[in-house]
């Protein structure tokens, strides 16, 4: 998926979240603290699955893995925070870039911890990249990756409960 098609196109970004709740993938619902904690409480642990097999280089695979859905969960308790759930990766990803991107009173409100570009391609990218660890057969993935992505999803994932704290 090219994001800069959604980021630099609102209409286009507009009709695809449309698109996404008429299909039930995202849905309106009440606001759920609890839930947004939720999500954030299982991204740690799956980064503290990570943290336990990091040195198992065996498994580099598999810790992309964890560490994409450490990445969405953190996502996912955005999407709560603003009253909605998502049942769809693209759809969470779209949510973010329209709802905590774009909003200039957001941007502003934010600043420095509002979800950027950046951090939109990288959702993306790993993304990609889990697709790859769990579905080819090779073993691709270096140490180097592996803690480049960490150090980004911890990043990512302390931006959001920055975000969280703020907005309530």
């Amino acid at each position: 998926m090219n994001i800069n098609v959604y980021y630099f196109n609102k209409q286009k970004l507009d009709e695809k979240i449309n698109f996404f709740e008429k299909n039930r993938q995202l849905i309106k619902e009440k606001h759920n603290l609890g839930l947004v904690f939720a999500h954030l409480d299982k991204a740690k642990h799956n980064l503290e699955f990570f943290n336990k097999n990091k040195d198992d280089e065996k498994f580099n695979d598999w810790l992309i893995v964890i560490l994409y859905y450490a990445l969405y969960h953190s996502a996912l308790a955005l999407v709560v925070n603003r009253n909605y759930t998502s049942k769809n990766h693209t759809a969470t990803l779209l949510f973010l870039i329209k709802f905590y991107s774009i909003k200039k009173e957001d941007a502003e409100l934010i600043e420095e911890l509002s979800i950027n570009r950046n951090d939109a391609e990288f959702y993306t990218h790993l993304k990609i990249e889990r697709h790859t660890a769990s579905y080819a057969t090779s073993l691709s993935f270096t140490q180097n990756q592996i803690t480049e992505y960490k150090e980004r999803v911890i990043e990512f994932i302390q931006k959001v409960e920055d975000i969280v704290k703020n907005e309530q």
